[in-house]
């Protein structure tokens, strides 16, 4: 097995304020890890800093063995790190399609051609094709967050970056992104998945990583973390 991503001694600070502290983390690159972790705990800080939007105060990230501490989001994008946000960020006055082309194109490096294709097969990928002529900012929630994971995939990442895509949604609706989140997984990405819905980790993870104070108190296979007293206490209030 290799890692796809490595983290060591990762930091960083605002002013005088550590929101990540010397963090050390490996994620193979045929691995789904779930994050968790309290408001607070630094879980989107480390999603920026491995997706470029902020840069480290110390330590290095290392993506397919290159470090890429230092490179910019669009040369991060461009090498195959795709990323959602908790909230859908979509182009509201676009179509469906015109959002996964423009990924593709702007985010994936790809010609108008290849964009096209990449954009249909990402379409069907999410159960969006049947809305691919609809104004983004029409969907449903639910279309919404498969928006958000279509365009992350249409540049066509080996390291996907999700950010509480199942927040908000339905027991029935969380079961619809999962089928397609392991679809994506079983297609050879590797996926690092902040979220706050329980289930869908433990159904989908191979590891939990818990994050407080910006450190990991607990690393493993799902189970075993989340019946960890240490977590139960900082985590699940227990």
């Amino acid at each position: 097995m290799t890692n796809i991503l490595e983290i060591a001694g990762l930091g960083r600070r605002f002013g005088g304020l550590a929101v990540i502290n010397d963090l050390d983390l490996a994620v193979d690159d045929r691995e789904i890890l779930g994050i968790i972790g309290p408001n607070g705990a630094g879980k989107t800080t480390l999603f920026n800093l491995v997706a470029g939007v902020l840069l480290p105060s110390a330590g290095s990230i290392r993506y397919q063995g290159r470090e890429i501490s230092r490179l910019s989001t669009w040369d991060r994008c461009r090498l195959g790190i795709g990323r959602t946000y908790q909230i859908p960020r979509p182009f509201v006055h676009m179509s469906v399609f015109e959002n996964v082309l423009t990924a593709a194109v702007h985010g994936g490096g790809q010609s108008i051609a290849q964009a096209r294709t990449q954009a249909e097969t990402m379409l069907e990928l999410t159960g969006l094709a049947r809305d691919h002529n609809r104004p983004a900012g029409a969907l449903t929630l639910l279309d919404l967050k498969r928006l958000e994971l279509c365009r992350a995939l249409a540049i066509g990442p080996r390291l996907l970056l999700l950010d509480e895509i199942a927040g908000g949604l339905t027991d029935a609706e969380v079961d619809t992104l999962l089928a397609i989140i392991q679809r994506v997984h079983a297609a050879g990405t590797a996926i690092v998945w902040i979220e706050h819905v329980i289930r869908a980790l433990r159904r989908s993870c191979h590891r939990i990583a818990v994050l407080h104070d910006g450190a990991f108190i607990a690393v493993g296979a799902p189970e075993d973390v989340l019946s960890n007293a240490h977590v139960k206490t900082i985590y699940l209030g227990e």
